[in-house]
């Protein structure tokens, strides 16, 4: 059992509840006793009970919450790429196979979900272009 990891990280929604993993005991069983809870979205890691973390401690959960942040970011991005690839199959998917009942059904939902997209995409390129008109001066 001396390959399992010093510490467990059980993810949660904004983050995740840390673990010491001891397997050093009499029993020869697997104890996990919580020792804090991260939060991803600002970074607060709040040791559990009377816990005192560690150098070590704070090293691995600071480690975690690194990559942690990296992975979702990666998520991000790959779904936004996804939603460029269904965008086009559900073109395809009208122009092509749609029934006017199917159509009707979807129609409006997709026409105000693409506005909301497009006044958005419109608005944040006016930004970009804006701050580096800025820069450039």
């Amino acid at each position: 059992m001396s390959d399992l990891p010093q510490y467990y990280f059980r993810i949660r929604e904004n983050g995740a509840a840390v673990f010491r993993v001891d397997t050093e005991n009499r029993q020869r069983r697997i104890e996990m006793d919580q020792i804090a809870v991260i939060n991803v979205r600002n970074g607060d890691i709040k040791p559990q009970g009377d816990t005192i973390l560690s150098e070590a401690d704070l090293a691995t959960i600071k480690d975690w919450l690194e990559r942690r942040v990296a992975l979702l970011a990666a998520r991000d991005i790959d779904d936004i790429h996804r939603a460029v690839d269904y965008l086009n199959l559900t073109t395809q998917w009208v122009q092509s196979k749609a029934s006017d009942e199917q159509l009707e059904d979807v129609t409006d939902a997709l026409l105000l979900a693409m506005h909301d997209l497009r006044s958005v995409l419109v608005r944040k390129k006016a930004d970009r272009l804006t701050k580096g008109d800025q820069a450039a001066e």
